[in-house]
């Protein structure tokens, strides 16, 4: 890992960016972490739109999550921002768009070819990321994973012992497969879904939330479309966190 600049935000949060094998990232601690008290992480997923686009969002999170004692770190997914292209991918994001656009259902073929080759590639990535991010003074476990392209809070929390708990956001399209993996899902979940998501199948989010094999696990259904997500909503995650990472 490689830090390429560093900022003190004015609410005492340091802001950095790096590099992880070429992959861009962010890390923000807050300013009690110290390496005698270092502050639990939270992994902030994002939608594959690239991180100078998702960086205002990211960032309010990530100020958020550090007035409670946490720090959060976020990579650039794969095919996205300034990394290489995933031509497959591409294609099949146009294909839905084609779909979505036509009011024609969308295939599980267009899902698969979408989802599952980032799925494939960004796991590791965070794994990677993890385990250097937890290298660092002043970061510690227990670790969360909040937000995202569900399918990848999935394979994490699947794959990753580290993830004690994960906030994950109903929105994106699921491949049949995963449903497989989320009966093994076992750690907390605190799931939102926004109810009239204009791109969310709600049923197809209610089937993989009664999926799910964790024990303690709750759904934050809210009325509204994609970017309507209430304020209140973010008090409501912060407290699932502070209750497990804490």
């Amino acid at each position: 890992m490689h830090f390429t600049s560093e900022q003190h935000l004015d609410d005492g949060v340091i802001e950095r960016t790096f590099t992880l094998d070429e992959i861009p990232g962010i890390l923000w601690t807050p300013g009690s972490a110290t390496a005698s008290a270092p502050a639990p992480l939270i992994l902030l997923g994002h939608p594959p739109l690239g991180l100078r686009t998702m960086y205002p969002r990211l960032a309010g999170r990530a100020r958020h999550s550090a007035a409670e004692g946490f720090a959060t770190a976020t990579i650039e997914l794969p095919g996205s921002g300034d990394r290489p292209r995933l031509p497959a991918v591409d294609q099949a994001r146009a294909a839905l768009r084609r779909a979505m656009g036509a009011g024609e259902p969308v295939s599980d073929e267009i899902i698969d070819a979408l989802i599952l080759p980032l799925v494939d590639k960004a796991v590791p990535e965070w794994r990677a990321a993890l385990d250097a991010l937890l290298s660092l003074p002043g970061i510690g476990g227990p670790v969360g994973y909040s937000g995202g392209v569900i399918s990848i809070g999935i394979r994490l929390a699947v794959v990753e012992p580290r993830i004690a708990a994960a906030g994950l956001f109903a929105g994106s399209f699921v491949p049949r497969s995963m449903f497989e993996e989320a009966r093994q899902v076992t750690i907390p979940l605190h799931v939102l879904l926004q109810w009239d998501d204009e791109g969310n199948d709600r049923q197809a989010a209610l089937d993989l939330f009664d999926a799910f094999g964790s024990k303690e696990k709750s759904l934050h259904a809210h009325m509204g479309g994609h970017t309507g997500v209430p304020q209140f909503a973010g008090a409501a995650a912060a407290q699932f966190f502070t209750r497990h990472l804490k």
